[in-house]
């Protein structure tokens, strides 16, 4: 049953962050009192995906590293930048709006972009390592980065933020190789399939949380916020773009293209919103929600264009 229950999850996940944030701003008063739980339920998220992780892929990725420095220098540095960019020219006299546009590209990648990879044929042990290795980093990279952004323009507790990010990732990816690894597979062949989807359910109602939050901002819903999904979409598209060009350019296999092309491409966006919403005014977690609009019809998207852009190569 509960393999039934994940392949149904699987095949409707481009529909489940819509959804779940239109079920959010609808009942925004049933969810906004567990807000207090949304760090628990991430951890618990993050937790389930990490069963999968070893330490061995780690150490096959140190050796050739070039793949994960491509990912990490448009996950942390390109993106962010170009998002910054992007906002400073669209949205000049809003710098929360700004800021909730580079949030959204700063933070770690997504660990649904396993799924996607696996789809498609790319290197898993490639993506599972720059989700590791970008799930350790995002403590330090994140807060950090945020500040250079931010600047004086609002107050931001970077230690509790980097408190919030080792609850919510670091310390459950960590138990959960560390898992993997003492029973040599066994923990990730039993468990895994039983809570993933419980983890795809989880994933819906952190949105919903995360979407209460901000429903007074998504309510009303007006040029200003069309204008916001507009520029969302099409930053997020073009950060796959890019990561497919890039990896390209730097001459990588197919496999390493396609697992480059997810794992740059996608975010921890209800991270992000999660971030947003515990340190940030209002509506700094605009954009982030909305990104979560187009996460996972972006990859269905270049699911398909992939193949043709091979094609034509």
């Amino acid at each position: 049953m509960l393999n039934r229950l994940n392949t149904l999850l699987q095949k409707i996940m481009p529909f489940i962050a819509p959804s779940s944030v239109v079920i959010g701003v609808l009942f925004s008063g049933f969810f906004l009192p567990l807000e207090s739980a949304v760090i628990w339920i991430f951890a618990f998220m993050t937790f389930a995906g990490s069963l999968s992780l070893n330490f061995m892929s780690l150490y096959r990725v140190i050796t050739h590293p070039l793949p994960v420095i491509i990912a990490l220098l448009i996950l942390h540095i390109i993106m962010p930048l170009w998002a910054w960019f992007i906002g400073w020219i669209t949205f000049p006299n809003e710098p929360y709006t700004i800021i909730g546009m580079v949030l959204a590209m700063l933070i770690p990648t997504g660990i649904t972009s396993f799924i996607w990879v696996s789809i498609n044929k790319g290197n898993i042990a490639l993506t599972l390592s720059i989700i590791l290795i970008d799930t350790i980093l995002s403590p330090f990279i994140v807060p950090f980065a945020l500040s250079l952004f931010v600047g004086s323009s609002v107050e931001l507790d970077v230690w509790a933020m980097v408190r919030g990010l080792m609850i919510m990732i670091v310390i459950p990816s960590v138990l959960g190789m560390i898992l993997n690894e003492w029973s040599h597979g066994k923990i990730h062949e039993k468990w895994s399939p039983k809570l993933a989807p419980f983890s795809k359910l989880a994933l819906a109602i952190v949105i919903m949380i995360n979407s209460a939050e901000v429903a007074p901002y998504l309510k009303n819903i007006n040029l200003h916020l069309i204008k916001i999904a507009i520029i969302m979409f099409f930053i997020a598209a073009s950060g796959y773009l890019l990561a497919w060009l890039l990896a390209r350019s730097f001459k990588q296999q197919k496999k390493e293209v396609i697992s480059l092309t997810f794992s740059s491409g996608m975010r921890n966006i209800s991270a992000g919103a999660v971030i947003a919403v515990q340190y940030f005014p209002g509506p700094v977690a605009v954009p982030v929600v909305v990104g979560m609009l187009f996460q996972q019809v972006l990859a269905a998207l270049y699911s398909k264009l992939i193949p043709i852009l091979h094609r034509n190569k």
